[in-house]
């Protein structure tokens, strides 16, 4: 092995272990694990942000663009307000909801259609009066193998086709995915409407319909003691019976920015002192009444909120999110929106920071305070999607028709072979904000920016573990140890490995190292390398066992209520069915 190889190899196992650890975010890491490379020389400089302008990532960032124009034109919610009704079974529920995700992931990405289903599915929950737990995993795992269908619905379908392109002179098409990951879908959406569903840990799946945050996460919150309020001069413990009476528990005091011990059972409260509550909204608002005190605003200075036109609204932070990884006063909700975060849900765990200078994690679920108005605009700011109907959102319910056409001219055209399908993507992009589908103001915001940096900087490296002959050395350990065995056991090898893989860390990168890896493997096998390529694509995708695998398991493991290890019971006989169907498919469709 020489320096380079090594020199890869090496970073490459970091960047695994910092992904899998989870500490920093993951464009953070790849970008630089990207310049640490070429600083070491090991990628030429003028190859260093080539992978910015690579098609695969082009291609994942006009698809971003195309979801926001399907949401913002009514698309989506017409297929939500006639589809679905609470009056149906739990297995039917599961079964169109689970239907309705995997056919609109396989046209837009799998995320956006995620975070436009799941209000809709809390929804139904509350009228069939039934925990959205029992829903909400389903709903996602849908979402992601409904990816697997087409070129477009996921990251890595993009990177594997583009890949191909590169290697082999000519790309995967529109439809290619489509014999393998239709099957796949189809009898996964079949497993988690009749059996999946069965399988979420009772204790979760048997939350109280629409109280699974105050089961399984109450909201940590601050409210401020105001001049004259009845509590001035009392000990926090005095107050146990009013909190009780409204379901609500005090679980701390801060005074002058600073926590007091313990839960400052003894403390005595005065005037401009913070009560730190645990509760359900509807709960502190009741003990805020009862006590006469006061919403603290989340700014640089604490001063009460007045009461007039004001909301609360609870919102999940995906990863990735603008407000991950940062606090309320860091990003001065209060000075820019009028707005206070009010409190925050973390699978039940209690932290000793302030609310306003905590540091938000994706998957945690916010209280916001703030004016109706304003509220689902600084939803969309903060990068988070909303519990409820997002009724407050203008949707240009009038163009649905002409975004449809276009959306599938583009499509049709670059099946076809007729436009190159960034160009396609390119042009419908173009009408798309011509026409004020999609507002210039949202046209950037549209892009997930760390998925594009990720990819624009994991290119670069990839393309230099295959230059050095790194991953042929990969590939050829992998045949070495597996000597003797067929083709077809080595290719369910490498997608049980590949699976494995994107369960603890992003699919795109997943992709990236893995594509050469299953080319060489080909090479020296003497075989197709489609039924490798493919077999990377697919298992890419599916990533069941844990929340931090996929975007979507993250984004319900707050309004589910969900535990880390809850995943696992419904995933892992998931990627078993996918194992058993996609293996097959695959060697029937692309021959050896």
């Amino acid at each position: 092995m020489n320096f380079d190889q090594i020199f890869l190899l090496v970073l490459l196992a970091c960047v695994f272990a910092l992904l899998i650890w989870g500490r920093w975010r993951f464009d953070l890491i790849a970008f630089t694990a990207l310049v640490v490379a070429l600083l070491a020389g090991v990628i030429p400089a003028n190859e260093a942000f080539s992978g910015f302008g690579h098609p695969a990532t082009v291609i994942i960032a006009l698809v971003l663009i195309v979801s926001r124009a399907l949401t913002n034109s009514g698309v989506i919610e017409l297929i939500g307000r006639y589809m679905l009704a609470a009056s149906r079974s739990l297995s039917m529920h599961v079964g169109l909801m689970a239907g309705i995700a995997a056919a609109l992931s396989a046209v837009m990405n799998n995320v956006a259609a995620l975070a436009l289903l799941m209000p809709v599915d809390i929804e139904a929950a509350s009228k069939a009066d039934r925990s959205p737990a029992l829903t909400l995993m389903p709903l996602s795992f849908a979402s992601i193998l409904g990816g697997m269908i087409t070129l477009i619905g996921t990251p890595p379908n993009i990177v594997v086709a583009e890949f191909r392109n590169e290697a082999l002179g000519e790309p995967f098409a529109m439809f290619d995915f489509a014999p393998v990951g239709l099957a796949c879908a189809v009898v996964g959406v079949a497993y988690v409407a009749l059996i999946g569903w069965r399988l979420i840990p009772r204790i979760t799946g048997e939350a109280k319909p629409m109280k699974t945050l105050l089961d399984f996460g109450e909201y940590v919150a601050e409210v401020r003691v105001p001049e004259g309020a009845g509590v001035v001069g009392k000990h926090v413990r005095d107050l146990d019976d009013a909190a009780d009476d409204v379901g609500a528990t005090i679980i701390g005091l801060v005074r002058r920015g600073r926590r007091m011990p313990g839960m400052a059972r003894l403390v005595d409260i005065r005037v401009g002192d913070t009560l730190v509550l645990e509760a359900h909204p509807d709960a502190i608002d009741r003990l805020v009444g009862v006590l006469k005190l006061e919403y603290v605003r989340s700014g640089s200075r604490e001063t009460p909120v007045a009461n007039e036109d004001l909301s609360l609204m609870e919102v999940v932070v995906p990863e990735g999110s603008r407000i991950e990884g940062r606090s309320a006063a860091s990003l001065r909700l209060l000075g820019r929106y009028d707005v206070t975060l009010l409190g925050v849900s973390r699978q039940g765990r209690r932290f000793r920071e302030q609310v306003r200078k905590l540091e938000i994690a994706a998957g945690d679920v916010l209280l916001l305070l703030g004016p109706t108005e304003r509220l689902p605009e600084v939803t969309t700011w903060l990068g988070c999607f909303p519990l409820a109907e997002r009724g407050l959102h203008v949707i240009q319910r009038q163009k649905a028709f002409s975004t449809i056409g276009i959306f599938a001219t583009a499509v049709l055209l670059a099946s076809f072979g007729v436009v190159y399908l960034p160009v396609a993507l390119a042009a419908a992009v173009a009408l798309l904000v011509v026409t004020k589908v999609v507002p210039l103001r949202q046209l950037y915001d549209s892009i997930e920016w760390p998925v594009i940096v990720l990819l624009g900087s994991m290119i670069p490296i990839g393309v230099a573990l295959e230059s050095s002959g790194a991953t042929a050395l990969i590939a050829a350990g992998i045949v070495d140890l597996s000597a003797g065995l067929a083709p077809a056991v080595i290719l369910t090898i490498l997608m049980i490995v590949t699976m494995t893989l994107s369960d603890v860390m992003n699919n795109v990168a997943t992709a990236v190292i893995a594509a050469p890896i299953a080319l060489d493997i080909s090479v020296r096998l003497g075989v197709n390398a489609d039924p490798f390529l493919m077999t990377v694509a697919v298992a890419a995708s599916c990533a069941f066992l844990t929340p931090i695998g996929h975007k979507n398991n993250t984004l319900i493991m707050g309004p589910g209520g969900y535990r880390f290890g809850d995943y696992w019971r419904m995933g892992l006989p998931l990627e078993i069915l996918v194992v058993a169907t996609g293996v097959p498919m695959i060697l029937w469709v692309w021959p050896l």
